[in-house]
């Protein structure tokens, strides 16, 4: 583990110790702080030693340590004793404060024995009387010590509550908090809710508050009905604590509030995401707290019948739910009977009890975006499929199971997806033996049709590569089992994801459509070189070759290619219309309503599934009923009629949770209304179906395209403001298996972290948020092939770093953005970052930082002249009127105001005259006010001022942008005042 330098001299030390403070509390800190205090010890001066000393005491505290706490504390008493002249006021004020340290860190511990705990009290009373300092915060410490105890709680309450803060008293946040949970354990949770109401109301905090209040609170809101307070603050709150060992307690108790609230799936994300306090917490006393919350979840869980399900617990084996919460329950049982056995009491267990034996408060509370059950969790066979509706679906015969599947298959019934994975599971026993009989047929013929099955979910997956060796593979085992149409079939499906994968020489939609071309030539070959056809196995090969034509008029979107799309839909339905196939009549008419839509001939293709609704409803098959309620759905989008959309999707939605082995068509149609609801102007509602759709992807094994929705999921809850359901969505996302592993594009990650900063930074996590930009962009300097995205994420992390006052790194990370942007433009982008660049410095550092400033504003201009070179123009204002509005606001906060204000006439220049725009004359009419505060106020002109001002309001009026004009008005009746 790294340590900084060996500091030379006091000025070092004292400078080693500032940074080290700077660093988030873990052993790093904690190692660091000891070597300092080693390095302390070598001045003759004892005061760098004193310093160096209560550092590494907070970071024993903070870092859950309080075995060690004690020792450093006593090092500083003794040096208090002996040499109290070293200790100035801010000294002796932190010494006497840290008392109530040592007597936490005492508590914590089993080992200390009571009488020593009382001891230490004394000693701290009497060292207060001897300082001439008030009581409040030793009565403070003895109530703790009674509550911890459970003994005489109500009058040592009343010692401490009823007295007059000090400055030697705990935070106000800290002390409401010890407050409420003296009333929440007395019952009463309205009353320790209004207690609680500054702090989870954000009016009073410290570097515990309100993350601890928050843990405890949940329950108490539960139980009075605020189920939408408590939503919101566990999100907030186990953010403030996540991983931090000091704060263990807090996260067992977020842990129960998800084993209580039908939440146990995220229970079991969270722990898996704090695994490593298992083995970091060194505070008995947090422990006993955190198990209990962990045995709370794994019981749930055991309880609701998932006990087998893996569990995130000690390093160095692998757990289940089961197994850990042995483990945990023999664990947290030994510290509370120690507790209870040096305390002389039952408190501990007995609490421990209370918490073990609360039922659920809520069957389900959707606590994130990615609403998951234990079901969904579980682990997959690698070969898993949806269940089929009713167990009478699949038979328990194994001779009826394969007849049943090969029959639902012939139909194309939906229900085949469930007999074919149950056949699966049975025949991969050990036990497996095949029926004799010869409606049955051999076992390589039920191999192969259950080759075919994996073929077709692994197409359905794009994954085509895989499906195509699949088809070849089943096509070998039906020609050895003797079924040549079956053999043709598989080679015939074979052939058509071929037309779907651009070979390596491929060069984009022109050879996508000529592979498809070439892939209907083969499967015309192919249906005419195969004799001996059974009906439903000609049908399919017809459609096979109409869904090839459909794919490249879809590819090419070429007029000529509409016609031979209809003729072979028409092959289709005329020979399935003769063999009475109604399902292939229904797919061939789907297809012909599909090109219409691709065509462009949205009214006809509305026609289209009109009537196949009215054939559907009336011959069936059913299960197309929800298929062509989609497609209806997206025809209707596409005419801008989204609330016809809006309702047929919704029913496609109904009708398909009659099927359940068609998740992935529910995964499409959930994004379909999704869309349908942003244009309605139901953007929460979007969100849910977004989340939905992307769950259900992930669930049909299509993880790129769930990640991909996730991420679309992601910028829509940070646009409409949740913040924290943004951050909870993307840390669960992050913490999956394979994006750990980085076995997820690293470009899909990469935007999935950058949605997680900029929420963090929404969230006002400024220093999180940078960090991670940091990161991001030294990622992105090594994307060759996408200069542009790193001149994008290097701009953006350039005005965090400005923001966080860290200009020369700003700069730097700045000068990265611009050396991408000479390779890959991003003129807006880039204009944009470095005007904000130049304002923050100029903001920030006025006068002095006004040369740095300039110098980033000149590149703009750069910037701007480039791509006024290059023919661009900006989606929003011009180049140049936003950079001559920056110039007037840099040289204004730099005192500069003459040639502030000859910038911002220049950029009045350049916007021309408002106009009924109402973004523009917003620019307009903040580009007056600016002008006028420095012409009026700084350059004291009011009377030009004053007419500017008017003129503008004037103009603004005529033009009926009312609003615009408030902030001139108020600032000339102003300026009137003043003059």
């Amino acid at each position: 583990m790294p340590i900084a330098p060996h500091p030379q001299n006091t000025d070092e030390l004292y400078e080693a110790l500032q940074e080290n403070d700077q660093r988030p509390y873990g052993r790093t800190r904690t190692v660091t702080a000891e070597e300092l205090v080693e390095s302390a010890e070598q001045f003759a001066e004892p005061r760098p030693l004193v310093h160096a000393l209560l550092a590494l005491q907070k970071a024993y505290n903070y870092g859950s340590e309080p075995r060690k706490a004690p020792v450093v504390f006593a090092r500083v008493l003794t040096l208090f004793d002996e040499q109290p002249d070293v200790f100035d006021e801010r000294l002796r004020h932190t010494l006497f404060w840290r008392f109530k340290w040592v007597a936490n860190a005492l508590v914590a511990l089993p080992e200390m024995p009571l009488a020593s705990l009382r001891q230490w009290l004394t000693e701290m009373r009497d060292r207060y009387e001897k300082a001439g300092l008030e009581l409040q915060p030793y009565y403070g410490e003895a109530y703790r010590l009674a509550a911890h105890v459970s003994e005489d709680t109500d009058l040592a309450f009343e010692l401490w509550a009823g007295r007059t803060r000090t400055r030697l008293s705990d935070c106000e946040a800290c002390e409401i908090c010890v407050r409420a949970v003296h009333h929440l354990a007395a019952g009463d949770d309205e009353r320790a809710l209004r207690t609680w109401e500054p702090v989870l109301a954000g009016k009073e905090s410290c570097q515990e508050e309100p993350a601890r209040s928050v843990s405890y609170a949940l329950l108490p809101l539960l139980r009075t009905g605020r189920t939408d307070r408590a939503r919101e603050l566990h999100l907030t709150g186990y953010r403030a604590c996540r991983r931090n060992p000091s704060m263990s307690g807090e996260i067992g108790r977020h842990l129960e509030f998800c084993a209580l609230t039908g939440n146990e799936a995220r229970g079991l994300e969270l722990l898996a995401e704090n695994r490593n306090l298992f083995d970091e917490v060194e505070s008995p006393l947090d422990l006993l707290s955190f198990l209990t919350g962990v045995e709370v979840l794994l019981q749930r869980v055991e309880a609701l019948g998932h006990g087998g399900l893996p569990a995130a617990g000690y390093a160095g084996r692998s757990w289940t739910v089961t197994g850990l919460r042995a483990e945990v329950r023999g664990r947290a049982d030994d510290l509370a009977a120690r507790f209870d056995a040096r305390n002389g009491t039952t408190a501990h267990t007995d609490r421990r009890s209370a918490r073990l034996d609360r039922a659920p408060l809520l069957d389900a509370l959707e606590l994130t975006l990615r609403a998951r059950g234990l079901d969904d969790v579980t682990p997959a066979a690698p070969a898993a499929a949806p269940a089929a509706r009713t167990a009478a679906d699949v038979p328990e015969s194994l001779t009826e199971l394969i007849l049943r599947a090969r029959a639902l298959d012939e139909q194309g019934h939906l229900d085949a997806t469930a007999c074919w994975a149950r056949l699966r599971t049975l025949v991969a026993a050990p036990d497996y033996v095949h029926p004799d009989d010869p409606a049955v047929g051999p076992l390589v013929l039920l191999r192969a049709d259950l080759l075919e099955d994996e073929a077709g979910r692994a197409a359905e997956k794009d994954e085509y590569a895989a499906a195509v060796a699949l088809h070849k593979e089943a096509a070998s085992l039906y020609e050895e089992a003797g079924a040549p149409g079956h053999a043709a079939l598989s080679r015939a499906c074979a052939v058509l994801p071929t037309g779907d994968i651009p070979g390596e020489d491929a060069d984009g939609a022109d050879a996508k459509a000529a592979a498809l071309t070439a892939a209907h030539a083969a499967l015309v070959r192919l249906h005419e070189e195969t004799p001996g056809l059974a009906p439903y196995q000609e049908a399919r090969l017809l459609r096979l070759r109409a869904t090839a034509l459909g794919l490249r008029l879809q590819t090419s979107r070429d007029e000529e290619a509409v016609a031979p799309v209809f003729a072979e839909v028409d092959l289709l339905v005329d020979f399935a219309t003769r063999h009475d196939i109604a399902g292939q009549v229904s797919g061939a008419l789907l297809l012909r309503a599909s090109t219409y839509a691709v065509s462009g001939d949205l009214p006809a293709a509305v026609t289209e599934t009109d009537a196949l609704l009215d054939r559907l409803k009336e011959h069936g098959p059913a299960w197309h009923l929800p298929r062509t309620l989609a497609l209806r759905g997206r025809i209707q989008l596409g005419l801008r009629n989204a609330q016809d959309a809006y309702a047929d999707l919704t029913e496609s939605l109904r009708l398909l949770a009659d099927w359940p082995s068609g998740t992935g068509a529910a995964a499409r149609v959930h994004g379909d209304l999704a869309q349908a609801c942003m244009r309605l102007g139901r953007p929460d509602e979007a969100l849910r179906h977004l989340t939905r759709s992307a769950e259900l992807e992930l669930r049909h094994g299509s993880r790129t395209d769930a990640f991909c929705t996730y991420s679309n999921a992601a910028q829509l809850s940070l646009e409409l403001g949740r913040v924290e359901d943004c951050i909870a969505l993307l840390d669960s996302l992050l913490a999956e298996p394979d994006v750990a592993a980085g076995e997820l594009d690293d470009r899909l990650v990469a935007q999935l972290r950058m949605h997680r900063a900029r929420a963090l930074h929404a969230g006002e996590d400024l220093k999180a948020a940078t960090a991670e930009f940091a990161a991001l962009a030294a990622e992105s300097a090594g994307w060759d092939d996408d200069p542009g995205s790193h001149a994008m994420i290097a701009a953006e992390t350039a005005v965090l770093l400005a923001e966080s006052g860290e200009f020369g790194r700003a700069r730097e990370a700045a000068d990265q953005a611009l050396a991408a942007h000479a390779l890959a433009p991003r003129h807006e982008q880039l204009s944009s970052c470095l005007r904000e660049l130049a304002r923050l410095q100029a903001e920030r550092q006025g006068a002095e930082g006004l040369a740095d400033a300039l110098a980033l504003l000149a590149d703009a201009g750069t910037v701007a002249d480039e791509a006024r070179a290059a023919g661009y123009e900006a989606r929003g204002r011009s180049l140049d009127s936003a950079l001559a509005f920056e110039h007037g606001r840099v040289n204004a906060y730099a005192g500069e105001y003459e040639t502030a204000l000859a910038a911002l006439d220049q950029a009045l220049t350049l916007l021309g005259e408002p106009g009924p725009d109402e973004d523009q004359a917003g620019e307009w009419a903040e580009c007056v006010r600016l002008a006028a505060v420095v012409e009026g106020r700084y350059l004291e002109r009011t009377a030009p001022a004053l007419t500017r001002l008017d003129g503008a309001v004037s103009s603004l009026t005529a033009l009926g942008h009312t609003e615009e004009t408030g902030p001139l008005t108020s600032l000339a009746a102003r300026l009137r005042d003043e003059k």
